[in-house]
C-alpha cells in the first residue's frame, strides 16, 4: 500500500482517512520514508517538521474518537519558507534570517491546520521569493524531479518539487511574477494563484509590492487544488487586501463545457515561445474546441503596447529595492549572488517609475474587454520547457532572451490580479512536462478550475518523475 499512498492525492488520502481505511500515523509514517528515500537528490524540503508524527497521533485520536474531522483531516501539506509557521524556523531564504523562528502562524497555514492537516515541514525557495529559479545561500540548490540539471522554477520550486515527487500531496505558494504557476509547469503539477484578495497574505513576507502578491496552494489533481484554495480563502480581519466576497466554495468539476468561452494564444506579450510550448496550447485550444467550448484566437494589444514584463521591471525594481535598502544595509555581503546583483543596479528614475504606473493602469484597462467575449484566456505558462540551472540567456528554439523571460506569460496576470493557474496538458521531447495556463475573471476561480479539470483529464501520462536511485539523471 504504501508504495501508492504517497501519489494519492490529498482528497483521496483524507476519505480513506475518514473511512479508517488508512490512518494518519500510517500516512505520515510513509511519507517521512519517501521524504528520507528521495529529498537528498533534490533538496526540496529544508526545514522538517519536528512533531509530525505527535500531529498525527492527535488527528488518529480525533478519528478513533469520532470527533468531526475537516476536509484535509490527517493530511501531510508542507509550506514555502517565506510562509510563517509558529515555532519552525522560516528562513525567507536568507542569511539574514537563518535563525528566524515566527511566534505565530500565517493565516494559511491557520486554516490548514484547522482543516486537519499534518504539517511535514518547509520547502526550499529562493531569497527573498524573489527570482525565478530555487536556489539560496543557506540551503542550495533545488532540482527539477524529472531531471537533474534542470530547475523547478521560483519561487515557489521547492514546494512543486516536493509534490511532483510524493514528499508531499499538497501545499502553500505565493506568487508575485509566476512563482506558483511557474514552478508547477516546470514539476508537471497544478498550480493556482487566485484573484487578488481572495486568500489574506498574513503572515506571507516580504511586506512589498502586496497589491501584485497572491499567496495559493500547489498540488498534483486539480481537485486537491480547489480543495487547497477552499480552505486557504476569505478575509483575516488584519490583511487589508483580502476582499470580503464570499468564500470560494469548491465548484464540481468534470462538468460540461458546451457553452464555455475561450480565448486563446502562444504568442502576442509572451513571445518568443518555443514550438513545444506552442503546440501544446495550440493542442489544448484544439481539445477544449472538440469538448464543446467555443475556441477564439486572440491578440491581447493592450500587454503588446505596453508590456508587462517591461512594466514589472522597473515597478518591481524601484518598490522591492526601497523596502529591501534598509533591511540589507551593512550585509549585502551575506546576500545570494541575484540579490546581490539586483542591489548593486542602478534603479529607474522616478519619471520612469511614473512613466511605468500610468502603463500599468493602460494595460489593465485595455486588457478587460478580454472578458467581453471569453470566459477563458488559454495561455502558455513559460516559453519553454524546464531550462538548464542558472540559464541566462534561455535558449528559446536557439533565440537567446533574458533569464527573467521564464515569467513573461505569468507576470501579466500578477500585475491585473487576474485568477490563474498552471495544469500538465503535453511532454517535451526529453521528457519533461509543459502545462498550459488559463487565466478567468476576477473571482471566478470556478471556471478555470473546470476547464482544467477536462484538460487534467485528457492527459494520461503517469506523473511520477524518474527521482527513484539511479533513474534520476
Amino acid at each position: 500500500m504504501s508504495g501508492d499512498l504517497f501519489y494519492m492525492d490529498a482528497a483521496q488520502l483524507a476519505a480513506k482517512i475518514r473511512s479508517k481505511a488508512l490512518s494518519p500515523v500510517e500516512v505520515a509514517e510513509a511519507h517521512l520514508r519517501r521524504i528520507e528515500a528521495v529529498n537528498p537528490a533534490l533538496n526540496a524540503i529544508v526545514t522538517p517538521a519536528p512533531d509530525v508524527l505527535d500531529q498525527a497521533r492527535r488527528a488518529e485520536e480525533a478519528v478513533m474518537e469520532g470527533e468531526p474531522l475537516g476536509p484535509l483531516h490527517g493530511v501531510p501539506f508542507t509550506v514555502k519558507d517565506c510562509v510563517d509557521t509558529r515555532g519552525l524556523r522560516t528562513t525567507r531564504g536568507s542569511k539574514l534570517f537563518a535563525k528566524h523562528i515566527p511566534d505565530a502562524d500565517a493565516t494559511v497555514v491557520t486554516r490548514m491546520k484547522r482543516a486537519g492537516g499534518v504539517m511535514l515541514g518547509k520547502t526550499n525557495m529562493p531569497e527573498f521569493a524573489l527570482w525565478w529559479e530555487t536556489d539560496n545561500a543557506i540551503f542550495g540548490r533545488t532540482e527539477n524531479p524529472w531531471k537533474r540539471g534542470r530547475t523547478p522554477g521560483g519561487s515557489s520550486g521547492g514546494e512543486a518539487a516536493s509534490i511532483a515527487s510524493g514528499m508531499s500531496p499538497i501545499g502553500i505558494g505565493s506568487d508575485l511574477g509566476g512563482s506558483i504557476r511557474e514552478p508547477a509547469n516546470y514539476c508537471g503539477i497544478v498550480g493556482i494563484k487566485p484573484t487578488h484578495g481572495r486568500a489574506p497574505l498574513t503572515g506571507h513576507w516580504p511586506d512589498t509590492l502586496l497589491r501584485f502578491m497572491h499567496v495559493g496552494p500547489l498540488a498534483r489533481s486539480v481537485r486537491d487544488a480547489a480543495l487547497g484554495l477552499a480552505i486557504m480563502s476569505g478575509p483575516d480581519g488584519r490583511d487589508p487586501y483580502a476582499v470580503p466576497v464570499p468564500n470560494f466554495k469548491t465548484p464540481r468539476l468534470f462538468t460540461k463545457l458546451k457553452g464555455v468561452r475561450v480565448g486563446w494564444t502562444a504568442d502576442g506579450p509572451f513571445a518568443p515561445v518555443s514550438k513545444e510550448v506552442k503546440a501544446a496550447a495550440a493542442k489544448a485550444a484544439s481539445a477544449l474546441e472538440e469538448l464543446g467550448c467555443h475556441v477564439e484566437e486572440v491578440t491581447l494589444d493592450s500587454m503588446v503596447r505596453d508590456s508587462p514584463q517591461q512594466l514589472s521591471d522597473v515597478i518591481y525594481a524601484i518598490e522591492g529595492r526601497h523596502f529591501l535598502g534598509p533591511l540589507v544595509k551593512g550585509r549585502e555581503r551575506d546576500l545570494a549572488p541575484p540579490l546581490q546583483r539586483r542591489m548593486a543596479m542602478t534603479p529607474p528614475s522616478h519619471d520612469a517609475y511614473l512613466d511605468a504606473l500610468a502603463g500599468l493602469e493602460r494595460m489593465k484597462a485595455g486588457f478587460m474587454p478580454v472578458w467581453d467575449r471569453h470566459d477563458v484566456l488559454l495561455c502558455p505558462g513559460g516559453p519553454v520547457p524546464a531550462h538548464p540551472h542558472g540559464a541566462n540567456p534561455i535558449s528559446v528554439d536557439g533565440q537567446d532572451v533574458t533569464g527573467r523571460n521564464a515569467l513573461r506569460a505569468t507576470i501579466p496576470f500578477d500585475l491585473t490580479g487576474s485568477p490563474a493557474l498552471s495544469v500538465p496538458f503535453a511532454w517535451s521531447a526529453d521528457g519533461l512536462p509543459i502545462g498550459v495556463q488559463l487565466v478567468g475573471r476576477h473571482f471566478d476561480e470556478a471556471t478555470i478550475l473546470q476547464v482544467a479539470s477536462a484538460i487534467e483529464a485528457l492527459d494520461d501520462h503517469p506523473r511520477r518523475p524518474p527521482v527513484d536511485g539511479a533513474a534520476h539523471r
